[in-house]
């Protein structure tokens, strides 16, 4: 809990402060273009594992989501996070529910849900086949600074959890995977390639899986790098 709760409160603080730039831009582009021999590592806190189960099948439900958060915005990051992933071997589907209407059978139900969310910008619960984004999280982002685009912390929350359900549990120890947290809260932080430092209050973590994200999902599933 100590990890999902630093993750919630790092991207807050980075929501707030500076407009992202990345001093180390080049270095970043290569660690989410490739994984290097032995670069993968993560905070130990968790055990990778299959998908729960294939293909993946999503609907989500729009209710009780943000004002500033259209339907097809947020159909289009859960696309794009299911795309992103999919490229491990797991094919995934993503498709509306109406309000109240019933969960279909072996899906996964994505939702706007404070309670099922605990209050964290976004939760996945594989036994329960949710995914539960929090509306009042993003509710005081919004508060804070209105001049933020949210959507950038929406789509790495999205791809973040839909992560787990494709099999990648551990959190990364690598900065700039979108499974990554910056630091355990025993002060210890993330790593990034060739020894860089991460900039306080610059976004260093990639909004979709980055190809270390896709490799241990790939090992996850039992399937060829």
């Amino acid at each position: 809990m100590n990890g999902r709760k630093n993750l919630v409160v790092a991207m807050l603080m980075l929501a707030l402060g500076v407009q992202t730039c990345y001093a180390l831009e080049s270095v970043r582009d290569q660690e989410i273009a490739r994984c290097l021999p032995g670069e993968i590592s993560t905070w130990g806190d968790n055990q990778d594992r299959p998908a729960l189960q294939s293909p993946l099948l999503f609907a989500y439900e729009h209710d009780g989501a943000p004002a500033w958060f259209g339907e097809p915005l947020v159909l289009a990051a859960i696309a794009n996070a299911a795309t992103a992933w999919a490229q491990c071997g797991i094919r995934a589907t993503v498709t509306p529910l109406a309000a109240g209407a019933p969960v279909p059978s072996g899906t996964i139900l994505i939702e706007w849900s404070d309670a099922g969310s605990r209050r964290n910008f976004g939760l996945a619960n594989l036994s329960q086949k949710t995914l539960s984004l929090g509306p009042a999280a993003f509710q005081l982002l919004q508060t804070r600074n209105p001049a933020y685009d949210a959507r950038q912390t929406l789509q790495m929350v999205i791809s973040h959890e839909v992560g787990h359900f494709f099999g990648v549990m551990a959190h990364s120890r690598r900065c700039v995977d979108v499974t990554s947290y910056y630091d355990n809260g025993k002060g210890e932080s993330c790593l990034i390639r060739d020894g860089g430092v991460r900039q306080p209050g610059v976004e260093y973590r990639a909004l979709l899986p980055t190809a270390c994200d896709i490799q241990r999902c790939r090992a996850a599933n039992g399937l060829a790098r």
